[in-house]
């Protein structure tokens, strides 16, 4: 039996860009691919974050935080970290050699009014589904994404 491989999200909080992308991994991957995420502080999902996922399709509300402490244990085929590396500080994934950032705006920093924040959160998310369009047909050529 061959083991699925792994994708961990990481980003500084778990509640938009690490979830937003572990909801589209798994819907362009299908089971193909084992999707997780995790943030330095993990809490629910922000309601704009599952309102813009719902608008394209893809529900993330049945994803929930887990404590970072247990993805240091394990092996992942790649480590995706979301976030601005600059004014972001990354941990050290020991068992995964793969790392990569993807360099995203957090929409929940972003100010504005109910709307600005609902456009920030969709040009974010749009972002996002790239990235992981573009990561599998990098990482896993052999994937059928959907």
């Amino acid at each position: 039996m061959t083991q699925k491989p792994k994708v961990l999200f990481f980003s500084t909080g778990d509640s938009t860009r690490s979830q937003m992308a572990e909801g589209f991994l798994r819907e362009l991957a299908g089971d193909e691919v084992v999707a997780a995420s995790t943030a330095v502080q993990s809490v629910e999902p922000d309601p704009l974050a599952l309102e813009v996922m719902k608008e394209v399709g893809v529900d993330i509300s049945g994803q929930r935080p887990q404590d970072i402490a247990h993805f240091f244990k394990e092996h992942f085929a790649y480590v995706v970290t979301l976030g601005d590396a600059a004014i972001e500080k990354f941990p050290v994934w020991p068992f995964s050699r793969n790392v990569r950032n993807w360099s995203l705006a957090d929409p929940e920093r972003m100010g504005g009014s109910v709307e600005q924040k609902r456009e920030a959160f969709r040009r974010v998310r749009d972002e996002i589904r790239r990235h992981v369009r573009e990561f599998l047909s990098q990482s896993f050529p052999q994937l059928h994404a959907r």
